[in-house]
Parts: C-alpha cells; structure tokens; sequence
C-alpha cells in the first residue's frame, strides 16, 4: 500500500497526524453509507476497527469493497482518497487495536461497553487519489 502513496502524503498514516478516515460501504439496496473512524496500518494495509453487529460492520462482512478518504483535519484540502476490499475482519485482537487506536487519538484506553465485540478489519488498497 505505501508504495501506491506519493511521499506528499505520507504523512496522512503517521500517528503524530491524527487524521481521520471517512470509510464508505455499500448498503445492502446498494445506497452508499459513510462513518468517520480511528484508523492506523501495518505497513501493508489500512486498519480499522468497530463494533459487532453496526451498520459498517455488516456491511463490510457482506459486501468488502470500500472507499475511504483520509483528511488532515487541520489541512481539510490535504487529503487522500483510497479504495480496496475488506479482507480479514477478526475479533481476535479486536479489543486490543481499539485501545491502540484510543491512546493514538485521545491518550488513553478505550471504554469497551459490557457485551460488546470489537473487531479489527484489515483493508487491501488497490487504488490512491491524493488532493
């Protein structure tokens, strides 16, 4: 995935940016729904995480192709838009990449609801627009 990013905008994916991704799914009657998440990557791919069970989550598991943007949210006109496909999304390490994604962008764990299961959605890009 890095090697698809011109060195312009790196910076998006470094954790010092807190820059959020805006990650578009496809509804099952095929209308486009679209949520602000924590996000951070291996190097590889793009991770991001969210609770069992919401909308973006049965999405994803049903239909894997995504857009997302990523914007500076003190630079809104630098930004990168990306698509690619959902393809892993576990619970095992769910809980433990939101707490990494929390003391990323707030400093501290996250509270995780009694019940809930997060779960870590890996995504492959296969195509980069920057601005």
């Amino acid at each position: 995935m890095l090697d698809l990013i011109p060195a312009s905008h790196t910076d998006l994916l470094d954790d010092e940016t807190k820059a959020f991704a805006f990650v578009a799914t496809t509804m099952a009657d095929g209308s486009p729904q679209v949520t602000p998440v924590w996000f951070n990557h291996d190097g590889e791919h793009i991770l991001i995480n969210s609770a069992e069970g919401r909308v973006k989550d049965e999405n994803m598991r049903e239909r894997p192709r995504v857009a997302i943007t990523i914007m500076d949210l003190k630079k809104p006109y630098h930004y990168m838009q990306l698509r690619g496909e959902v393809i892993d999304a576990t619970s095992q390490g769910g809980a433990v990449h939101i707490h990494e994604l929390s003391r990323k962008y707030r400093g501290e764990d996250y509270t995780i609801p009694a019940g809930q299961t997060r779960t870590k959605y890996t995504i492959r890009v296969d195509h980069v627009n920057t601005m």
